[in-house]
């Protein structure tokens, strides 16, 4: 029996309510088959397309009732218990229909970030709905920060700071203990500082995979699954040339970083995370694949996995 903290990635989930639920019944299955076969489990989910999509219609009702908006990071918040909640009673019914007694439990998480870490000054992580070149420039007209996202469109980006310590640390650890099935640091956390009058939750959103490398640690997992939307990483991505990629050694990583082959917003942080896993302890190695393949990638059978 093993450990396994599995990174899920927001896009996977779908942006819209009815496309969510549809979502988190197909993340179930191989989910529960995980823990038929004996391992535990520890789920890290990402928000990039919720937590944008919810600010959007509170800044649009804002707008149109003349009331306030809310801070980013109160919407990160409500990502981890919207999506964390259908998570759970997805888990949860597919639990009993295999006759599992397991539990689910989600942790609204605040996770602790440098105030002056340099990503503030130079925002990469997309957020929210993609657009056409045209929409994005009218976006840009009206203030927010876009890129081109691998050839999928164009999205907002935000600030994305490291993630250093999670402060529900030691009740993640205990539950994860206990047994129970833990959903923690739901879009990377909420981006929290500290300062001399206490804790202070601040507009940011964490990379969920970096976040993932401290929820394994702190929560003593074996192993490390980084779900994406594709089956393996590959590189020269969407070139003819493109070469898929069933293992990669750090040096080989590296090597690849320093060639640019990784999107600094989309899979650049994942192999990172994946490297700093490896390098946590003797053995240990990543699995990056798509949620479909989770069963077969953790059976060795596809997948990109990153050893030392």
């Amino acid at each position: 029996m093993s450990r396994i903290l599995i990174s899920l990635g927001g896009n996977a989930l779908g942006t819209l309510y009815n496309d969510l639920k549809q979502s988190v019944e197909i993340i179930a299955g191989p989910i529960c088959d995980l823990v038929k076969h004996g391992h535990e489990v520890v789920i890290c989910h990402g928000n990039g397309p919720q937590v944008g999509y919810i600010k959007s219609n509170i800044d649009r009702g804002a707008k149109e009732d003349k009331t306030e908006n809310l801070p980013l990071f109160s919407c990160v918040s409500m990502s981890q218990s919207f999506i964390g909640a259908e998570l759970q009673n997805a888990i949860d019914n597919k639990l009993k229909e295999m006759g599992l007694k397991n539990e689910v439990a989600t942790v609204v998480t605040r996770v602790i970030v440098d105030k002056d870490d340099p990503h503030f000054k130079n925002p990469t992580k997309p957020i929210g709905a993609f657009y056409t070149k045209e929409e994005s420039e009218q976006l840009e007209k009206a203030g927010k920060t876009m890129i081109e996202d691998s050839g999928r469109g164009y999205r907002e980006v935000v600030a994305s700071p490291i993630p250093i310590e999670i402060v529900e640390k030691n009740i993640c650890k205990t539950l994860s203990n206990a047994g129970t099935i833990l959903i923690a640091g739901g879009g990377g956390g909420i981006p929290t500082i500290r300062t001399e009058e206490g804790l202070k939750s601040i507009d940011a959103v964490i990379d969920k995979d970096r976040t993932s490398v401290l929820l394994a640690s702190d929560t003593d997992c074996d192993s490390l699954v980084i779900l994406t939307g594709v089956e393996k990483v590959s590189i020269n991505f969407n070139k003819p040339n493109q070469k898929d990629l069933s293992q990669m050694t750090l040096a080989e990583c590296e090597k690849y970083i320093a060639e640019g082959q990784f999107p600094e917003g989309s899979m650049l942080p994942k192999i990172e995370a994946a490297m700093d896993f490896v390098k946590s302890g003797k053995g240990r190695k990543t699995l990056i694949t798509s949620l479909d393949k989770l069963v077969e990638g953790m059976n060795g059978k596809t997948g990109t996995f990153i050893v030392e």
